[in-house]
């Protein structure tokens, strides 16, 4: 499994810690090899993801062996295109194949919080009331008007979609891929949203005299 063994076209150490430029040129383009070599890579993609799998799973309700294997093999998948995606970024700091492992057990891991989420609403419009625990009376008050304020900033100093995506990862806690797939978004533009949005919320409350002012950048004097 650590290497591409065609016995006329696979590199003569495949298994070995120089095999990176190897696998990614058998990879990288059509020729003698290269059909095995996606092959091979599939099957330590699946193998990587069934095992974070299995890991994951003790700690999970069952979901049974169907389930299972349907989501060990759309894990495989969807790792071997990002693998294939990024071959241009394998800089060979380590084996090629510890490389792609890490791959399966992302996109693995992905796929059971999907599966957690995949018969639970998201809740994507309200804003709940706030809860707030404190042990004095005074403090309670002073909990319940921030906590107040911030849904008032929430909803006030936020676009819909901003809103949307701070009460679905801050509040609900939604695992951020589960909701970039409800969505119809990446990663990435939601780590974007939420950054922008947490800046609206602090120039909100720190303009309502919640929050201390944010320091001004100090001036460069040439």
């Amino acid at each position: 499994m650590d290497g591409i063994r065609s016995p006329s076209t696979a590199p003569s150490h495949a298994g070995g810690a120089h095999d990176g430029a190897d696998w990614v040129a058998l990879l990288g383009s059509p020729g003698p090899g290269h059909q095995e070599a996606l092959a091979q890579l599939h099957a330590l993609l699946t193998k990587a993801c069934r095992h974070q799998i299995s890991l994951m799973s003790a700690h999970l309700p069952p979901i049974g062996v169907v389930r299972v294997e349907e989501i060990v093999n759309e894990a495989a998948d969807e790792a071997m295109v990002a693998v294939l995606a990024k071959l241009p970024t394998f800089e060979g700091r380590s084996r090629f194949t510890t490389w792609a492992y890490k791959f399966g057990i992302l996109y693995a891991a992905v796929g059971v919080r999907r599966n957690l989420w995949r018969h639970r609403d998201v809740e994507l419009t309200s804003v709940p009331e706030p809860l707030a625990r404190m042990t004095s009376p005074e403090q309670l008050a002073e909990g319940l008007e921030l906590s107040a304020a911030v849904n008032a900033a929430i909803r006030d100093a936020l676009t819909l979609h901003q809103r949307r995506v701070v009460i679905a990862l801050l509040i609900d806690e939604v695992p951020i891929d589960v909701l970039a797939e409800r969505l119809g978004t990446t990663r990435n533009a939601l780590y974007k949203t939420l950054h922008d949005a947490r800046a609206r919320l602090r120039r909100h409350l720190s303009a309502a005299g919640y929050l201390p002012e944010p320091p001004t950048p100090a001036k460069v004097t040439p």
